[in-house]
């Protein structure tokens, strides 16, 4: 017996080698081993593989020059009329499959159009690569807490010391937040988000200047750059505006400017958008604590020299507070700027994504939802094929290769898909308004090169999907037994496998389907928890604006008005924002009995008028509100639950603390509540009285909105005139919070109803030709005396049980993505089981619906008929 060589280096021989040289070359090979076999058969085989690839050079590797023959345009008119004939003699199968890559391929536009947007936030800066953010985390018992806010000196410091840095610059306030105001000339009033920036900004940052000096504009304190917008509100015009004063009336800080340059607006997908940037030595003067390297404050952004080794940077300034300050808990590194908005979530110090997970999970949606409908074309193309036994058994004989019968009907599958394409271009045109809608974006269908280029590739990449495999199959069939009737059998390879293959590819997509319905299901139920949640305070009927203008300098006067409004039931202000409040320090600021010197507990803060805890019904476990009945109430504070709790207070009302340094009487304590997203956990708080008013809040009776609206925005210009009332519902802020996972899960129903939509579609054509194939079967058996219900049951037993074993597949891996999406909120619904019961059920009943319309049409039909032609 001679021993065999390893399979795959002779395949590859015999795939690469010339003729001319095959014969002599394999037979010294063989010769060989069997040689080195005797002698050691492990060490045989190895050098077998290398004797082959040793020969693997130019001399002895065939052209692979492609032929060109089956692609003339003859036969190329050929193939186009043939599928033409055989998408008209298969309609059914063909409009399944013209359906199915149509919203599949529609779909997957919208999907790209969303993700091309969302890749390009913040990518706007001519030096983009060159572009970095200064963050910095902070240790504390173990924990690392990851901070945009940087020390106020930081910017030049490091723009002093490290000569990687070619511009540094501070702007404050940090992040996506902008101090409002009122910029006003003459009788114009216009309202405006600032920055306050260093003299760099324009340099570092890519907002072209239509007017100004960019060394310059901002070495001014008495100096201001106004967007295009502004300028044109304010002077219907960005021409000839230096020079000109303006009047800027904001909670801070207020005066006359002198416009000193007007940049471009920033562009849509910036995620700092402004209206005026005042100097940064103004903000020195305005703000005091923002002198030395251990305050925190602005954020901090370098831009690197050209090929700098960024990593070798961060190495350099992680311990750069601490060269400053021995006993500096904080480390510094960089992010790339663009990466700001899609990787925005850190743990303990290190990067675990952000809003890249979505962009990744709809790009893995657009991916599944082609692969389902690539799945219908493959398996209604092999399950037709013994219609098309002849048809390629003739072709064979007459001379067709395999290569040319592959490219046949690869060609058809290419066909299809371009019109199926003209289809979804047409789709997306009209979905795409109601898109944006739930995107919140403005998303268009240009026909420039990146987009005719990824339509062409998506496109191509779907034909060949759906193609590839039907015309591996149907081009492998062997034409002498297809001749003499030998049908299936005639392949190869047993039909078996092929089957098996089909059955897996419906299991395939309705585990995804499955998949997908749940996800839907408890992204559903989470955003009814967050939606029904209480709060600690009551948000509905609650008015809110900002405080501008006269109101900002006198709140209490203006609400002592509004209160008279028949509706009104209470009313109050605040220096901030409750849904988003950004005003916290560590414990260094408070100081109370029997602290620990090496507490480092973040205590967020909020200063406020009279009545808001009335206002917003917050509950109080002891204590009392500020109250006008007592004197001296700006020296009172009152904590919440979880203070009290970090602080290790006992009957904490009474008694005496410091904040920054200014001795404080604790009158109350609220119940917790959420001032963040349920994402987090309730944090220690705080409230201190102020007649600093940023936001106004006013409670109203249910079902009066409208008419007191109507009053409040007329006794609102009366007192505050030339200023805009721009209103808002607290409960809408409070939706703000969850806009991205409101999205996700109006998006999620849309694409898992499609997805469900495009594996019925499968399944409808696979039970039609199925009920088709078993007709004369069917016959007999009710001339046997069979049911009705017995066909129903025989030609539904298979696809019940691929949906089962679907259900089996997704239930536990939908279950894992459901556990893992939810941790992420530190308040969230329990899973339950009838989640994926619910959803496996779903499954199971829209399956058999679809099925059921072939199974009973055929289950009804009569047998004389079926067995006629017999």
């Amino acid at each position: 017996m001679h021993p065999h060589p390893p399979k795959y280096p002779l395949r590859f021989l015999r795939w690469f080698c010339r003729e001319d040289y095959l014969e002599e070359i394999e037979g010294n090979l063989l010769e060989l081993y069997e040689h080195q076999y005797e002698e050691s058969p492990a060490q045989a085989g190895r050098k077998f593989f290398w004797n082959v690839l040793w020969h693997f050079r130019p001399a002895f590797i065939r052209s692979f020059k492609v032929d060109y023959t089956s692609t003339q345009p003859a036969m190329i008119r050929h193939n186009f009329i043939l599928a033409f004939r055989n998408f008209q003699r298969y309609k059914s199968s063909f409009f399944i499959n013209l359906i199915g890559l149509s919203s599949g391929l529609a779909c997957a536009l919208l999907i790209y159009l969303w993700v091309n947007d969302e890749l390009s936030i913040d990518t706007f800066n001519d030096k983009d690569s060159q572009l970095y953010q200064v963050m910095k985390n902070n240790s504390y018992q173990g924990n690392i807490n990851t901070d945009e806010s940087t020390p106020g000196l930081l910017a030049s410091t490091l723009a002093e010391e490290m000569p990687e840095v070619e511009h540094a610059v501070s702007v404050f306030p940090p992040a996506d937040y902008t101090l409002k105001g009122i910029l006003a000339i003459d009788e114009t009033y216009v309202k405006a988000r600032s920055k306050f920036a260093d003299h760099d900004f324009f340099k570092v940052f890519t907002y072209p200047l239509l007017q100004g000096d960019k060394d310059q504009v901002l070495s001014d304190p008495s100096a201001v750059v106004i967007s295009e917008a502004l300028a044109n509100n304010l002077f219907h015009t960005t021409d000839d505006v230096l020079g000109k004063t303006v009047t800027w009336k904001g909670d801070q800080h207020s005066g006359d400017f002198r416009v000193a340059g007007v940049f471009e607006n920033p562009p849509a997908n910036a995620t700092i958008q402004f209206d005026i940037v005042f100097s940064y030595e103004l903000m020195q003067q305005v703000y005091d604590g923002f002198e030395n390297l251990g305050d925190n404050g602005p954020s901090t952004y370098v831009l690197l020299k050209e090929n700098t080794d960024v990593a070798r940077f961060n190495d350099k300034i992680i311990n750069f507070l601490k060269t400053k300050d021995e006993e500096a808990s904080t480390t510094l590194f960089t992010r790339p700027y663009s990466d700001r908005y899609l990787y925005s979530d850190y743990e303990n110090g290190v990067l675990v994504g952000g809003r890249v997970a979505y962009v990744q999970l709809f790009s893995i949606i657009a991916i599944f939802i082609l692969l389902i409908a690539c799945i219908n074309f493959m398996n209604l193309s092999t399950a037709k094929a013994s219609r098309r036994l002849k048809e390629i058994g003739v072709k064979k004989a007459i001379g067709a290769d395999r290569k040319a019968l592959f490219t046949q009907y690869l060609g058809e599958s290419m066909l299809l898909t371009s019109l199926s394409l003209i289809l979804a271009l047409i789709l997306v045109l009209l979905i795409l308004p109601q898109f944006n809608h739930i995107t919140g974006k403005q998303l268009t269908l240009h026909f420039d090169r990146n987009i005719i280029l990824s339509i062409t590739g998506i496109t191509l990449f779907t034909g060949f999907i759906a193609g590839s495999y039907p015309a591996v199959y149907l081009s492998g069939f062997n034409p002498v037994s297809i001749l003499k009737g030998g049908g299936f059998h005639g392949r190869s390879k047993s039909s078996g496998g092929e089957i098996w293959a089909r059955k897996g590819l419906v299991v395939f997509q309705f585990t995804i389907s499955i998949l997908l319905t749940v996800s839907v299901l408890v992204v559903y139920q989470q955003m009814t928890f967050i939606q029904s949640k209480h709060l600690g305070y009551k948000r509905d009927n609650v008015i809110t604006f900002t405080a501008e203008g006269k109101i900002a300098e006198e709140p209490e006067t203006f609400l002592s008005e509004i209160r008279k409004i028949p509706g009104v039931v209470n009313a109050s202000y605040m220096d901030g924002d409750l849904i988003n409040i950004h005003n916290f320090s560590t414990s260094k600021a408070l100081e109370w009995e029997g602290k620990n010197p090496d507490d480092m507990t973040n205590f967020y803060m909020l200063r406020t008028g009279y009545d808001l805890v009335e206002t917003l019904h917050m509950e109080l476990k002891e204590g009392r509100s500020f109250s006008r009945n007592f004197s001296a109430e700006s020296s009172g504070v009152i904590f919440n639950e979880a203070a009290i709790e970090s602080m290790g207070l006992t009957n904490p009302v009474g008694k005496t603390v410091k904040v920054f340094g200014e001795e404080k009487q604790i009158i109350g304590v609220v119940k917790n509540f959420h001032f963040e997203s349920l994402y987090e956990n309730v944090h220690p708080f705080y409230f201190m009285l102020s007649d600093r008013a940023e936001n106004m809040m006013v409670k109203i009776e249910a079902g009066t909105a409208q008419e007191i609206l109507t009053q409040l925005g007329e006794f609102y210009q009366a007192f505050n005139q030339g200023v805009p009332f721009d209103y808002r519902f607290l409960d809408e802020d409070y939706q703000k919070l969850y806009a991205s996972e409101n999205r996700v899960a109006v998006l999620s129903r849309y694409f898992a109803g499609i997805t469900i939509l495009i594996s019925c579609l499968g399944l409808f054509g696979l039970a039609a030709f199925t009920a088709e194939r078993r007709l004369k079967e069917i016959g007999i058996r009710k001339i046997l005396g069979s049911s009705s219900l017995n066909i129903i049951r025989l030609l539904s037993a298979d696809f019940t049980g691929m949906v089962l074993i679907a259900i089996i597949v997704a239930l536990p891996i939908s279950y894992l993505i459901a556990q893992s999406w939810l941790q992420d909120f530190a308040f969230s619904i329990e899973l339950k089981w009838w989640y994926f019961a619910g959803a496996g059920l779903a499954a199971l009943l829209i399956a058999w619906f679809t099925v059921g319309l072939q199974t009973v049409k055929a289950a009804r039909v009569n047998p004389v008929e079926c067995l006629k032609d017999e």
